[in-house]
Parts: C-alpha cells; structure tokens; sequence
C-alpha cells in the first residue's frame, strides 16, 4: 500500500522564525508531502526536495473588471490563483491539503469551500486573532470553521479560542509541535559562583512576548546580582526601542541582543544559561501565544523556567514543579521568581531535572508527527460529509 501524499501549503516557505514548520514538514515519515508556497525563502537554512511555487497570476484587466464587478467573484477567483491551486492539486494529486496558519485558511476559503478534495488548517497562535482592519475577517473565519472537517490547534488554550469562535470541539484535534530532543541535550548546571546569573531569552521582538518585562525584572534582579548578565536572542521590529529601554533601565552593559540564532547557537546558548524567561502576554489586538518552541528547547536543556499564565504555557511549565508562573505585565512578580530560583539551590536543581524531563514526556518530535500523521490517516479515511 503506497504512502498517503499531503500538500502542505505554506504562503512563505519559511521566514526564519517559522522553524518548528520546517520540523514538521521535513519530519514526516509514514505520509508523503510536497510544499505549495507563493514564495521561497531561506532555501539555505530551511532545505526541501520538493516546492511547488505558484507564480505571480498573470492579470488581464478587462476580465479581471468584469469577474470582481459584474459577475461579483470572491478575489481568489478573479485573481486567478483558484485555478492555479486547482491545476496544481489535479496535477499532484493529494489525499489532502493541509494549510498552515489561519489567516491563511480565511484567504483559503473559497478554494476549500469549492474544492472536492479534503483539506484541514492548523492553529499557531497569532493566526487567531481578529483583524479589524480588514472587514468581515471575522465572519469568513467562522465560517471556515463551519467548513473544515477537521481543524489543528497547537495547545488546548487555542482550541478553546476556536470554540468560543463556533468550532466544534469533535473537530479539533491538538497538534502540538515537537522538539528534536538530540540537538538539544540535558545540561547539567549548578548555581553560578558570585551571582553571575545568565539569564536568557529567545523569541521575536515582538509586543506578545513581553520583553519590557523582561527588561524591568532583570532590573530589579540585577540590583541584587550585579554581575548578572541578560541575553535576548531574536529579530523584529521592537530590537531599536528594547535597546533603548535597556539603556534607560541602566542596565545596557548587562544585555546582549544577540539577533536571529541557529538552531545549533541556540543550543550553545542555552548551555551557557542558568534561566529561561518567557512573559508572554495577550496583546491588546488579541494576538496570543500557543506553546512557545523557544521555551521547550531551553527546557530540554535543564533550563527552569520563569514565565507568565498565558496561552498554552501552562500546558507546558507546571508552576511550582519545573518553573514559576506570574500573572501577565507584572514585571516585580516576574523578579521575585528570579529571586526566589537564585535563593534556593535545591529549587534549582529540581526545576533543572524537572524541565527536562516534561519535554522529553509530552513534547518529543518523533511522538508529536506520528501524532500528526494519525489526524492526516483519520481524515484521509473518514467518509465524505
């Protein structure tokens, strides 16, 4: 029995941050893919035997006139790019597609609606949120929701955002992204001699990840543990103002911005650290976390964790047992659980050996795309609606 084929379309195979993607798609073993992008990027770092790249629609004014205000066609068809996707799929003919990212779905929706073959979206996080600037986003994924016969979510807290969206929960299945645990080995660490704690970071720079808070604790730690030392590993468009609260802080000379690392940089990194922060937080246009990737390869290492209750992070970090737990935006609880870590050698230890152990139990990758490749055969298998 040949493998099952999945299409696994991606608007942009891959940005750099968009790693854990890479794992999932390149990880497959039992299920066959091939990746639908509209654009290629970072071949170098993120290599795939097979990409199908649309290209750009080729654009006749006059019948594109007439299919968007005469005969009133949703943009997918008028743009063209349904009958791309559709000449495409019938050329490769999969048993499904499997469409990353939400707002892709909803971009997606009249070619799933249309389409006679099996589709599914998963969840990340962002790609869950409201989009107030474009109208009727909304209804659309709602609607979508109605449409797919199944959906992925990355942590329970998103899949309960789905609900409340009007999800059936008997539709969604947790997908959870898993961590290439030999590229990440356990470390064994003891408290730092003179209070040189380092204590790291690694994420987008981006506003959900709550890096001020990041920058007031390590303040208020750094008083404390003056030869503590901070690095923030990541790009995005908040590195310019960060630089200059740290500056503000007083603490500059402490901090590192250490910029976009491999996946082996990241790993030396966390073998350097003592601590791994992650204050993620809601953002006011409801953009949150699902299980943040970063925060599980740091913990696979041996690193506790000081982190927030948002999105699926208590999924991942028992509060009290491998790390400590705060209330989102608060910057003075996030200092205290620096300090009580760095007070208590036996917590540290335990939090070290704790953490590690939890990812190698709940979020090991070959698990996590056997996992996947079940939802892909249950759907493959179930009988048309």
């Amino acid at each position: 029995m040949s493998r099952p084929v999945v299409a696994s379309y991606c608007t942009t195979f891959l940005k750099r941050e968009m790693r854990h993607i890479y794992r999932q798609v390149s990880g497959l073993r039992e299920v066959g893919t091939f990746v639908i992008t509209r654009s290629r990027e970072n071949p170098e770092e993120y290599p795939f035997p097979d990409v199908e790249v649309l290209p750009r629609p080729r654009i006749f004014f006059l019948k594109r006139f007439y299919k968007k205000y005469i005969a009133g066609e949703e943009a997918l068809f008028y743009r063209g790019e349904y009958k791309q996707l559709t000449t495409l799929l019938e050329r490769r003919n999969p048993d499904l597609v499997h469409v990353y990212f939400g707002h892709t779905g909803v971009h997606l929706l009249p070619f799933i609606r249309a389409w006679k073959g099996r589709a599914l979206v998963s969840f990340h996080g962002m790609d869950i949120m409201p989009r107030e600037d474009e109208p009727g986003y909304l209804d659309r994924l709602r609607e979508l929701l109605q449409v797919l016969p199944m959906v992925l979510a990355r942590s329970e807290s998103l899949a309960a955002r789905l609900v409340d969206l009007g999800c059936s929960p008997e539709k969604i299945r947790i997908n959870r992204t898993g961590i290439p645990l030999d590229s990440y080995p356990f470390i064994e660490r003891t408290p730092p001699p003179g209070g040189a704690w380092h204590i790291v970071q690694a994420s987008r720079l981006i506003e959900k990840k709550g890096l001020n808070n990041t920058l007031e604790a390590f303040a208020a730690f750094q008083k404390t543990h003056p030869a503590a030392r901070l690095t923030i590993a990541g790009d995005g468009p908040l590195l310019d103002p960060l630089r200059q609260m740290a500056g503000r802080l007083g603490i500059a000379p402490a901090v590192r911005f250490a910029g976009f690392q491999s996946q082996e940089e990241l790993a030396r990194l966390y073998a350097s650290a003592h601590i791994f922060m992650h204050p993620s937080r809601m953002t006011a246009k409801q953009d949150q976390e699902g299980v943040p990737n970063s925060m599980l390869e740091a913990m696979a290492t041996g690193l506790p964790v000081v982190a927030t209750l948002h999105g699926g992070i208590p999924e991942a970090v028992d509060d009290g047992h491998d790390g400590l737990l705060t209330p989102e935006n608060d910057s003075a609880a996030l200092a205290a659980s620096l300090e009580r870590i760095a007070g208590r050698p036996e917590l540290f230890r335990q939090f070290r050996s704790n953490a590690a152990q939890s990812v190698r139990a709940k979020y090991e990758q070959a698990a996590a795309i056997r996992s996947l490749e079940g939802f892909y055969r249950e759907l493959i298998a179930a009988k048309p609606v």
